[in-house]
């Protein structure tokens, strides 16, 4: 897995050839991505529906790519098992979608397996609303992008949200990524980055650029 404080580069599969989602995850690994981020839809949280467990197992054998599986789904507590089975290396769970209770027990679920736990905020979403929960957090998601669509723009006043997490983790000590999801190319990840971004979930900018490894490299130095 990519070091903690590192650039994160995770190709979006949401993006890719779902025809050839196997070779497509490869392709990734071999252009230099760090992650392969996972968006799973449900048709309820949000419009759209993707991919679920029984996919992500299916890919796990493609790649050694750390999966990091975006759960935008209601109730998301009932299929943690499914996707840790599935080879899930963390999970992130929409705050929108799930009470304390259950998000306490599942965040501790996900933990207990050694794999990374996060929580991700929509664009309506204060960022305050996942401060209770740092303690247990590798990872919080900004969306930059209304959640469920891919090829979205990039939504700059998402940045401030950045910048008070960072502040606010700096200040409880802790170590925890933070990622930006929406809208990510390399006129926009250099803000992202700047306001304390270090995790970049990318779409469309990869996966239908030329040359998917240069694209990336693009990426990173935009990012530093």
């Amino acid at each position: 897995m990519q070091a903690m404080h590192n650039m994160i580069i995770a190709p979006s599969l949401l993006a890719a050839d779902f025809s050839r989602l196997g070779e497509e995850a490869l392709r990734m690994e071999r252009a230099g991505a760090d992650w392969l981020h996972l968006d799973v839809m449900d048709g309820h949280f949000v419009p759209n529906i993707t991919f679920g467990a029984q996919i992500i197992k299916a890919l796990r054998p493609h790649t050694s790519l750390f999966f990091d599986v975006h759960l935008m789904v209601e109730h998301p507590q009932r299929h943690i098992e499914d996707f840790l089975q599935a080879g899930a290396d963390g999970i992130t769970m929409h705050i929108e979608t799930i009470e304390g209770g259950s998000l306490s027990w599942a965040l501790d679920a996900i933990r207990a397996a050694g794999k990374k736990a996060a929580l991700s905020v929509s664009p309506g979403t204060p960022i305050e609303a996942v401060y209770p929960w740092l303690e247990k957090l590798d990872m919080v998601l900004v969306m930059t992008v209304e959640p469920g669509f891919g090829g979205q723009a990039f939504m700059a006043d998402m940045l401030p949200k950045v910048i008070a997490l960072r502040s606010e983790i700096i200040r409880r000590g802790l170590d925890i990524i933070i990622q930006v999801d929406g809208g990510i190319t390399e006129s926009t990840i250099g803000m992202a980055a700047n306001a304390g971004a270090n995790c970049f979930a990318a779409g469309s900018v990869i996966f239908n650029a030329a040359d998917a490894k240069e694209a990336i490299a693009k990426l990173r130095l935009a990012a530093d």
